[in-house]
């Protein structure tokens, strides 16, 4: 796959992202699979990873200022 920003390869990776819930809360998602340029590091999530990764964050705890969270596909 072409990276969208300048035309690079995207290559699969695992990383830790973090993901800003509402004013208060961060979830850190630790083993995230994404795909990132080799040239830019312009990176993007496949559509199954992203429904994966909003039904985690729907269930994170709104009272928690961080959470961390391991994704499992």
């Amino acid at each position: 796959m072409k990276c969208h920003v300048c035309g690079g390869e995207m290559m699969p990776l695992v990383t830790d992202m973090p993901f800003k819930v509402d004013r208060k809360s961060i979830v850190i998602l630790k083993d995230l699979p994404v795909l990132q340029c080799g040239h830019c590091r312009e990176y993007l999530m496949e559509d199954a990873v992203m429904e994966n990764v909003e039904a985690i964050l729907a269930k994170a705890d709104p009272a928690a200022e961080l959470e961390i969270v391991r994704y499992a596909a």
